[in-house]
């Protein structure tokens, strides 16, 4: 009789621990593939022209854009804008075309003129295909790349942009055309990228190694760069076509 006593308050604690902590080891959907709800333009109420549900996909492409919303001023990148996020871990699946060109923000804070401005990016780029279709050269210059029309490390696909390069060692990167899957881990403690379940990236937030890479020059122009621990989960539109699925985050 006291096994089983014993047994039904340990239940009950349990019980209560889960009721108390409901967040804890759930998924939030953020895309199901059915519905935009909570999805937006940064900075804006509605979601910007080109952004559409295709096949279960969100999807961006000029296709979309009709002749009324060529004067749209407003920003193109997207954001999540139900609710902030700090410590997280972040599942998403895409697919870029051949020189397509994107990324995963977060801990975005609106009011700047992009999400580059403050909020640190997970790249997404055709890293076989983009320096071929598209020049480079001057852009790089300034970094002093030894061969400034390839991408540099940092450009590359599952780098923290501009600060943190993929590890290639343990780098699977799918073709442009096809399926890969990010996530993104994210506590005070330590940050971890991965790509089609490979680790390619770790870091310290806001440590000594972060802050010296975060003044090497990059983002000199970006006083706020990476400085707030809560904000918005968003995509970029770089102005090729996109599409996104099973996206998905857990709160840690």
């Amino acid at each position: 009789m006291k096994k089983i006593t014993l047994l039904l308050i340990l239940f009950i604690l349990s019980s209560c621990i889960s009721t108390n902590n409901p967040e804890s080891d759930q998924w939030i959907i953020l895309f199901d593939g059915s519905s935009l709800e909570g999805w937006r333009a940064y900075d804006g109420a509605q979601m910007p022209p080109g952004w559409q549900i295709i096949d279960d996909e969100l999807t961006f492409t000029t296709e979309f854009i009709k002749e009324e919303d060529y004067d749209y001023k407003g920003n193109r990148d997207i954001i999540y804008g139900a609710q902030e996020f700090d410590n997280f871990e972040l599942y998403v699946e895409w697919k870029i075309p051949v020189g397509g060109n994107s990324g995963i923000f977060y801990h975005i804070k609106e009011g700047y003129e992009g999400p580059p401005e403050v909020a640190p990016e997970y790249q997404l780029i055709d890293d076989e295909n983009y320096a071929r279709i598209h020049d480079l050269t001057a852009y790089n210059i300034q970094f002093g790349a030894e061969d400034p029309a390839e991408l540099l490390d940092w450009q590359k696909t599952g780098a923290d942009y501009a600060m943190y390069a993929p590890n290639t060692d343990h780098k699977l990167l799918y073709p442009a055309g096809q399926w890969n899957s990010s996530r993104i881990i994210f506590t005070e403690d330590q940050v971890t990228y991965w790509l089609n379940d490979k680790k390619v990236v770790s870091f310290v937030p806001w440590s000594e190694n972060w802050q010296k890479r975060r003044r090497s020059g990059k983002w000199d122009s970006a006083p706020d760069y990476g400085k707030f621990k809560t904000g918005f989960i968003g995509f970029q539109d770089h102005g090729s076509n996109l599409s996104f699925r099973n996206v998905k985050i857990k709160k840690l």
